[in-house]
Formats: structure tokens, sequence, C-alpha cells
């Protein structure tokens, strides 16, 4: 039979598990959370002399710096199309990522490929993330200027439209803050030096803060 000093010490030592968590997982115990990278040259890291400085790279240093436990995989394929992304996504999510960051559509638009086809290839490549339940971030594009009005507004179009369907994060355009400026770009003109992915990471963070909230919560931590 348990004494009265038993029956304290069971209760102190229940107290003291609610209180400091003992016999429970803590979010310091949980795995890091993946995001899978997913795109292009830009993801890819084209042109960087060393692949620390691509975007994976530092996105991964700076989500650490404000403290989060995670793993950025690099999934870029330099000259991909969404249609090329969608002809691989199933071998890349056998990397099992918690969250996926989609950037494609920039060769579509520097191809001219129909909005119409990068709709359906884009459209087709995040249904199928989602179908696992994997929270998604689309990085939205913009089309050359010189394929005129019509095709801009086609094209930028596609990247809200899909996302919102399935219920995905959206960031409007990767290159927000870079594109066209000669100093963070490498010498095409089209893809970032070092200190261009920089300025992407540090514009596109709230938005992955977000995605990771969401597979916080999907863990329930």
């Amino acid at each position: 039979m348990m004494t009265n000093v038993g029956f304290a010490a069971l209760a102190l030592s229940i107290v003291m598990a609610g209180l400091f968590g003992y016999g429970s997982v803590t979010a310091a115990d949980q795995p890091p959370v993946r995001i899978l990278a997913f795109g292009d040259s830009l993801t890819a890291g084209y042109g960087l002399d060393d692949l620390g400085n691509a975007f994976p790279a530092q996105l991964e240093k700076a989500l650490e710096a404000k403290g989060y436990k995670v793993d950025v995989l690099p999934g870029g394929i330099s000259g991909d199309t969404t249609t090329g992304g969608l002809n691989r996504i199933e071998w890349s999510l056998a990397e099992k990522p918690d969250a996926v960051i989609v950037e494609l559509g920039g060769n579509d638009g520097l191809r001219a490929v129909d909005p119409g086809v990068t709709e359906k290839s884009l459209d087709g490549l995040v249904a199928r993330i989602r179908q696992d339940d994997i929270p998604v971030l689309v990085a939205g594009m913009l089309a050359p200027p010189n394929l005129g009005r019509d095709y801009a507004d086609r094209f930028g179009a596609i990247f809200p439209r899909v996302a919102k369907k399935h219920d995905a994060l959206l960031y409007p355009f990767f290159l927000d803050g870079v594109a066209g400026d000669p100093s963070l770009n490498q010498a095409d003109r089209i893809h970032p030096n070092p200190k261009g992915v920089k300025i992407i990471v540090e514009k596109i963070l709230p938005s992955v803060e977000k995605l990771i909230t969401q597979v916080q919560k999907k863990r329930g931590t």
C-alpha cells in the first residue's frame, strides 16, 4: 500500500512532468523540417563558383540564424521547365520532404511556351505534391517584356491561380528586387550573383516561415 509520502512523491513527479515536459516530445526533439527547393537554374546555383552561395544553402543558413531546425534540399536543374518538373517530381518526392518550394516557369517564358501548357504542367506538379498533403510555396515568375502585354498577362496569372486552386502559399515573383539590376546579377543579366541570391532569400524568408509553420501544425508542435 502506498504511503502518504509515496502519494506526495507521485503527485510531485506528475506536476514536474507537466512543467518540464518529461516523457513528452518537445520542439527540440523534432527532426529538422526538410524543405525541397524544386526549380531550375535559379535554385541550382547556375554560374556560381561556390554552391554555398546558391539559394538552398543561403536559405538554410538564414533560417538557422532565426532559430529554425531545417534541411533545405537542393532540387534545381538548370534549363528545366514546368513540364520537366512535372516529369521528375515523383523521383524528387522520394527525398521525403516536409515542404516544397516550387520555383519553375522562367524557362517557359524565355522559350515563349504557350501559357496554357505552362499552367497545365504547373497545375499537375503542385497537385502531385499536395496529394501527399505536403505544404507548398509557389514562387511566381514574370514573362520577358519582349513577348508583349497579352502574353505577359496570361503568363503572370498562372502562378496565383494554381496556388489558390491547391491551397498553396504564393510568393509573387522569385526575382523581386533583383531582376534588372546589373550589380545583383551575373554577366548574363539573368542569373543572380551571391549578393542577388542573398536579397532573394531575405525577401522570400517570411513566406518560407509560413511554410514551416504549416509543417509544425501538421506535426502538432
